[in-house]
């Protein structure tokens, strides 16, 4: 059960637009073992070769965030009362040196890890996972729930090894993830050649493309991420282009006829009971979406996470 003092503010209380904004109108806190559950900006976008401003994307995800609310409509999991949630502020970075922010952004899920906080980050360029992951799954690898328009398998991009479109390929090489237990879907739009996404199938990645997506159908799909997932650790890394730009335009690559915001609910809805150890949302730009709703989508997909996360943890708390 959560403690009362990290109860967020209740907007059957106070009105939504008022007071400070914080992920979900949640406390603010700083790195405590008393936090099941850290809700973290890194508002980082150095690793970006296209459309910048994913810096700003943690800022405007408070803001769209106000409109959650306490209990799931599907599920009626209450995250708020079985786990202690609390907005950690955001993760340091340099704005002027990529190497120098990566090391930050390390430290600090680092410094959340070994407080057993289980964070779900906003970004932030497809660069964050990296250092996410080196944090938490340095340990053991993870199985990880992969949403994204590209692979982001590439060797080097312009020259460079770590970037928003080389994480999933670091992360292989540096043995933070389980191959057999990765499942890519939404592949799709033009690429810069064969190798692209090449590079995943070579090393035993599931990758379900945009046209096998749709070929298969949602509830197929799910029924192969439940098989591939299988027992064990799952970090969830949701770069908002893997979903359709009609719903989400705010996002650095956008690439047309992507997985609709409903899809990706229900998908991450499939994930309840399983052991969540951490989550991105990355690449949202709210400098090219003026009508806001990137953010609110991207708002009520957290609370998604939230919820499957604190489910199960709540289930392990209590075997």
């Amino acid at each position: 059960m959560a403690h009362p003092a990290f109860q967020p503010i209740d907007p059957a209380v106070s009105p939504r637009f008022s007071d400070l904004a914080t992920f979900m109108r949640t406390r603010r806190h700083e790195i405590h073992d008393a936090v099941d559950i850290g809700l973290v900006g890194v508002p980082f976008d150095l690793g970006l070769n296209h459309r910048t401003g994913a810096r700003h994307g943690p800022a405007g995800v408070r803001e769209g965030s106000r409109i959650i609310r306490r209990v799931h409509p599907a599920s009626g999991i209450k995250p708020f009362e079985i786990c202690n949630v609390a907005d950690l502020g955001d993760a340091p970075v340099n704005p002027m040196s990529k190497d120098i922010s990566i090391d930050q952004i390390e430290k600090f899920f680092g410094d959340m890890h070994r407080a057993s906080i289980r964070p779900i980050a906003v970004g932030g360029d497809h660069t964050i996972p990296l250092p996410i992951l080196r944090a938490i799954a340095k340990d053991r690898p993870v199985g990880i729930l992969h949403f994204d328009a590209h692979a982001d398998t590439l060797d080097t991009l312009v020259g460079d090894k770590v970037n928003h479109a080389t994480f999933m390929r670091r992360a292989y090489e540096e043995k933070l993830l389980d191959p057999k237990r990765v499942i890519q879907i939404g592949m799709r739009g033009s690429r810069f050649g064969d190798d692209d996404i090449q590079y995943g199938y070579d090393v035993g990645y599931t990758i379900v493309t945009m046209d096998e997506y749709e070929a298969m159908g949602r509830a197929e799909v799910i029924k192969l991420v439940d098989k591939v997932l299988g027992e064990g650790p799952v970090y969830i890394s949701l770069d908002i282009d893997g979903l359709d730009p009609a719903f989400l335009p705010g996002t650095g690559v956008p690439e047309i006829g992507g997985i609709t915001p409903r899809d990706a609910q229900v998908i991450l809805r499939s994930l309840q009971g399983r052991d969540i150890v951490g989550a991105d949302i990355s690449e949202i730009s709210p400098l090219h979406d003026p009508t806001g709703i990137t953010c609110v989508t991207v708002a009520n997909l957290m609370f998604e996470i939230l919820c499957v996360m604190a489910h199960g943890i709540d289930i392990r708390r209590n075997r």
